[in-house]
């Protein structure tokens, strides 16, 4: 058995902004992708993945009926049971959705009355998919916005304009002629726990300082951020993600590790790239963007970058 392919996904904006309801944008990213599987002798990594899954299986079994969410238990347990697993190249504590895959497989193969991506997908039906899969990828994160598995199960951008209003969006079709610009990856070397890092972001919080900069900084430079990618507005784009870049190295230090803050700065001061969180930070991967990717490549040549989008 081999189920189909789910993707990894990047969050291009709205990192901690859309706990307060700013924009974010988020799209799937092909070069990772996972499957259910099932095999007769399984590797050290299958193994602990069936594990998992015999742990999210009992999981699934006690959701509190409210919900409304019922699954064909008797089989996922018996497939479990039979040595399946997720066989997913997607790396986990990266901030690019290794969860969320795994929960978008789970739904498509073993959900009753499944939403499914060929419908119609009104509003109502996208709202009601997030909330399913964030209940679902709460077993892994404590609590889940449902945005990855969604970003995943329909492999399609998705604009989050609030909390309550989401929809799948059209973003500029990637340039292929001589274009400089790209949104590329920096692997930090460091896994990144999400449950720590959104813990300080909610102390800062409680903080009036910090609470207005978010909502007079943070949240202002995302939502243009958002508005400029989706309108290829490419020239006003760089504006808003150098501000952003500098409000986070000011106002995020402990999500950003500490090797990066020099580089982070460098690359305000020389315009060459800025950099920004890719997911909650504190470690996995950091997200770039440059409009020249040969000076960012050569300002940072110690760090493999992989591209994820041209302008």
């Amino acid at each position: 058995m081999k189920g189909p392919l789910f993707y990894a996904k990047i969050l291009l904006f709205g990192e901690y902004g859309i706990i307060k309801d700013s924009k974010g944008l988020s799209i799937p990213y092909n070069f990772y992708k996972g499957a259910l599987k099932t095999a007769d002798t399984l590797s050290e990594v299958a193994r602990s993945s069936n594990e998992s899954l015999k742990e999210f299986t009992n999981y699934l079994k006690n959701l509190p009926k409210e919900h409304h969410l019922s699954f064909d238990i008797e089989r996922l347990e018996k497939d479990v049971e039979n040595g399946m697993y997720f066989d997913s190249s997607i790396p986990q504590g990266y901030g690019v959705g290794s969860s969320g895959a795994l929960v978008a497989a789970i739904y498509d193969e073993y959900a009753h009355d499944k939403i499914t991506v060929l419908e119609n997908l009104t509003r109502e039906k996208l709202l009601r998919l997030k909330e399913i899969f964030g209940l679902m990828e709460s077993f892994f994160h404590g609590k889940s916005s449902g945005l990855d598995p969604l970003n995943s199960y329909l492999s399609l951008p998705i604009l989050i304009n609030s909390k309550d209003n989401i929809e799948p969006a059209g973003i500029p079709s990637q340039s292929t002629d001589h274009k400089k610009g790209a949104v590329f990856l920096i692997d930090s070397g460091m896994v990144g726990e999400t449950a720590p890092m959104v813990s300080i972001f909610m102390e800062n919080m409680k903080k009036e300082g910090f609470r207005s900069m978010l909502k007079n900084q943070f949240v202002k430079h995302t939502d243009a951020c958002v508005e400029d990618f989706l309108k290829g507005d490419v020239k006003s784009l760089f504006t808003n993600i150098k501000e952003l870049s500098h409000v986070v190295l000011d106002n995020f230090k402990p999500m950003i590790p500490k090797q990066f803050h020099d580089l982070w700065k460098n690359g305000i001061e020389t315009n060459d790239y800025y950099l920004k969180l890719c997911g909650s930070g504190g470690g996995g991967y950091i997200l770039g963007f440059t409009q020249d990717l040969k000076k960012a490549q050569a300002a940072l040549k110690d760090y493999k970058l992989e591209v994820v989008y041209n302008f």
